[in-house]
């Protein structure tokens, strides 16, 4: 596709520069007069130019480049203290064709600082996670125990970076600059295209509670052991993207858009306690240094193992858990070509890993591995490592081979999970029963546990592989991701988790949009209003839809894969995908794109009515007995009639029968030789052509229908229909998207069949996302459901009644005397009680990256 400013160049040099710039528009030519409105105009006029970085087939151009940037980290663990120390040497290479002067370095833990956006622009807090306030007085004004104490953390811990020294290669002082989560180093000399630097960064920070702050990292502690797991991302000055759309992405981290990152190789030492399993990005580089012979044992076995091998047993794990050895343990990791690097710690680990063989020269065997604490059993050691496998047998299918050695689910919390290259961390456990200590887990824990794990597991493929900028564009990873996820689910097991854990896509979508707090897909991440319909769910319903209704299976998957190998180990923009799309698919997508993405139009389409016809023959022999039938079958009677002959009343005509004449026995149906004779110069006058079309109508018998769409919501979709007969049969049809091109509001389709329909269905299967399904039936169904009974009158409370009731102990359940009634009130920090300050605030997740609409498995 050709962008609207290379037409502007054109028209420069043609000398019309003057209409160019008057006809110009952010949204291009747009229509004034009347109500047309075109759903077809070209997204080319509104797309980035192509160029010799970005082609208009949606492929890298011959002069693409990106940074890259490699890193050489020591980090030691304080596992009492809470804290990181740490220090780095990155080495940058500038791949662009610009001189840079300086550098930006991100510092994602400053978004726990007192001063950052993040936290000064919180709002109204629920159970640790940031979420808008609806409005002041009782309808805004709210605190959980848990907000409480989290603020009670942040006046008690100074969290984030602490930025020790910054030095070139030789040790020299660089200069910088902290602004909120990002850092500035000023080069002594500026950066060339096709050069390399080398600078060193010495840190520390304050590791969160994850459980009351919120956050993708920090650590979770556990009561009944007086243990922890520590889970660490986000954790090192990282390089901040420099790139050809946008050159450096340094937007603020606010906590929802999430990061836009360089590829490069790490050589990471991480140092911890001794009795700590660590699991990192990368493969282990030492492990006779760190485990056992028989632990090193396992894990060759696991390497070509087809079910799940412990490495470290669930009874090791528990032994780790209350070992007293002193002294500390350094694991090595290293990792090629990813552009980020996680990892977890702790002496709860059991760990055990099975290998995934593919067909790829590159990556022929990868280790799938799961780490969880004994809370997580039986649960994890049956689902979590078959998930991992699972997840890339479906995604390699549709994108390229898993392309890293380790593929690892790291259970860090409870619910939730977050992704990294070749590590994710999850969420999802059994229940112990405080009575019996019986441990069991609910279906939901079940599928919320594969689901989570095919989720983050996937978002190796996107955005960790095919790196798209997840600050600007979270439809581009979460939104691909979660629509390859329900294609993993359903490969699972059918019916995946029932219908709560795998809807129909299409229906979910549906409340979101017509609903009036939305915004366009093609939003920037942190001004998305709601995030999960936004970002997950509505996408994963579009690229569904165009994949199973629009484009088909054979299409899709075909321009779906060219995308992902196309860009990965790159950086795509949405114009990419949206331009490969179409190149690789040879179908013009531009309506759909534009309504989907960059609109707020929803699908609501109505039947309004269907005619039925025949062919009339014109022979006044047949036809004019068929017209006083229907005429006869079509009129209304008056009543009075009606009653005058149930009364028995005798008409004039008939009590005096000389009075009737020529017209009581003809009518103007009646055929004359008028009729005959008009009849025979018609067939006549006919081109033999015409006569042998009419000839055949005659024949065929046709039913001939027209059927009228009106589209109510919007936005113009294919019409699929459900075409029922008279002796029972019925017939699929689906007319293409195009028949709106010339009125996307109303629209007649001429239907011809052999047979007498009696019913139009539209959207029969539900794929289509229509919002109003009670006008998608001609004629209209009475829809049946069913209706609950309710007393008259409802129970009232009666308080003297209710203070007679003896007050139970919080602790033990026994009934407690009116000396402790003043005590009934209070609460510990984080059992999700109340303050009473206003109305108790919907739940929410702890990081403020909400579940989203319809996607079993969110991220965080």
């Amino acid at each position: 596709m050709r962008g609207w400013s290379a037409w502007v160049s054109v028209a420069v040099g043609s000398g019309f520069l003057l209409l160019a710039a008057a006809s110009a528009s952010a949204d291009a030519i747009q229509q004034t007069k009347g109500d047309w409105e075109d759903k077809f105009r070209q997204l080319e006029v509104d797309l980035p130019t192509p160029n010799t970085y970005r082609t208009a087939s949606g492929a890298p151009g011959h002069q693409y480049w990106q940074q890259r940037a490699d890193y050489r980290i020591d980090v030691k663990l304080d596992a009492a203290g809470k804290r990181l120390t740490a220090s780095e040497s990155v080495r940058y290479t500038n791949n662009s064709p610009d001189t840079l002067s300086y550098l930006w370095v991100q510092l994602d833990q400053n978004i726990y600082k007192d001063d950052s956006i993040a936290r000064m622009t919180e709002t109204v807090q629920t159970g640790g996670a940031r979420r808008p306030a609806t409005g002041g007085g009782d309808t805004g004004d709210r605190l959980t125990y848990n907000g409480l104490a989290r603020e009670q953390i942040f006046k008690d811990i100074e969290f984030g970076v602490e930025i020790r020294a910054v030095t070139d290669e030789a040790g020299h002082p660089l200069p910088y600059r902290v602004v909120d989560t990002m850092m500035r180093i000023d080069l002594p000399q500026p950066l060339s295209p096709g050069k390399a630097t080398t600078f060193r960064i010495d840190w520390a920070y304050n590791i969160v509670d994850e459980e009351r702050v919120g956050g993708r990292s920090g650590y979770e502690h556990f009561k009944d052991t007086d243990t922890d797991l520590f889970f660490l991302a986000q954790w090192f000055p990282r390089m901040a993207a420099y790139t050809d759309y946008a050159g450096w992405q340094h937007k603020a981290f606010l906590g929802r858009g999430e990061f836009t990152l360089e590829f490069g190789d790490y050589d990471v030492s991480i140092t911890v306690p001794a009795d700590h399993i660590v699991a990192a990005t990368g493969e282990l580089q030492n492990p006779s240094d760190v485990l056992t012979p028989e632990q090193r044992r396992r894990l060759e076995q696991a390497r070509t193992a087809t079910s799940p091998v412990f490495i470290v047993t669930p009874d090791e794990a528990k032994e780790n858990e209350k070992a007293t050895e002193t002294g500390t343990r350094t694991w090595v990791f290293r990792a090629k070509n990813v552009r980020d690097f996680a990892w977890s710690s702790s002496n709860k680990f059991i760990w055990d890993a099975m290998g995934f063989r593919q067909d790829s020269p590159q990556q022929p065997q990868v280790l799938a591995m799961s780490f969880y604490p004994n809370e997580a059993e039986p649960l994890w050691s049956k689902y979590s490592t078959q998930a991992v496998v699972h997840t890339m047998e479906v995604y390699s299918k549709f994108s390229f081979p898993y392309p890293y050695p380790t593929a690892q689910s790291v259970n860090t919390w409870d619910r939730g999970g977050m992704e990294y290259p070749m590590i994710t961390f999850n969420g999802s456990r059994p229940v112990k029963d405080k009575k019996t200590g019986k441990v069991t887990y609910s279906s939901q824990a079940k599928y919320g546990l594969i689901g989570v794990v095919i989720h983050e597991i996937g978002h190796i493929y996107f955005p960790m592989t095919v790196n798209s900028d997840e600050r600007q564009w979270s439809w581009m990873d979460e939104g691909l991701n979660t629509f390859l996820q329900n294609v993993a689910h359903l490969e699972w097991e059918e019916n995946f988790g029932g219908q709560d854990r795998n809807p129909n896509l299409p229906d979910t979508i549906t409340a979101y949009m017509v609903s009036e707090n939305q915004v366009p897909v093609m939003t920037q991440s942190d001004s998305i209003l709601q995030f999960g319909p936004n970002a997950y769910t509505k996408p994963a319903t579009a690229l569904t839809i165009l994949r199973e209704t629009v484009l088909g299976r054979d299409l899709f998957d075909h321009a779906f894969r060219e995308y992902a190998t196309r860009w990965k180990f790159k950086r795509p923009t949405p114009a990419d995908f949206f331009r490969t799309m179409e190149d690789a698919s040879g179908v013009d997508l531009d309506w759909f794109w534009r309504g989907w993405f960059y609109t707020t139009d929803h699908v609501d389409i109505a039947i309004d009515g269907v005619r039925e016809y025949t062919i009339s023959t014109r022979n006044p022999e047949v036809e004019k007995p068929l017209a006083r039938t229907e005429q006869r079958q079509e009129r209304v009677e008056p009543l009075m009639q009606i009653h005058n002959r149930e009364d028995g009343l005798k008409t004039r005509v008939e009590r005096i029968p000389d009075l009737k004449d020529f017209y009581n026995e003809n009518d103007q149906h009646t055929v004359t030789n008028k009729d005959r004779n008009d009849y025979a110069d018609l067939i006549k006058g006919l081109e033999d052509w015409e006569r042998a079309a009419l000839e055949r109508a005659q024949k065929d018998g046709d039913f001939i229908y027209f059927a009228d769409f009106t589209n109510k919501g919007g936005l113009v979709m294919p019409l699929p229909l459900k075409l029922t007969f008279a002796d029972g049969s019925s017939e699929f049809v689906m007319i293409p998207v195009e028949i709106w091109r010339y009125n996307p509001k109303r629209v007649t389709k001429m239907l011809i069949r052999p047979k007498r329909l009696v019913s139009i269905e539209l959207d029969p299967r539900h794929e289509i996302a229509d919002a109003d399904r009670s006008d998608n039936s001609f004629p209209r169904r009475i829809e049946a459901s069913r209706l609950e009974l309710f007393k008259d009158r409802e129970s009232t409370r009666n308080l003297m009644s209710d203070m007679l009731v003896e007050l139970k102990s919080e602790r033990t359940g026994d009934t407690k005397g009116e000396a402790d009634e003043g005590k009934a009130g209070e609460g510990k920090a984080g059992e999700g009680k109340t303050v009473p300050l206003g109305p108790a605030p919907k739940d929410a997740p702890r990081d403020g990256k909400p579940a989203p609409a319809a996607a079993p498995a969110p991220s965080k």
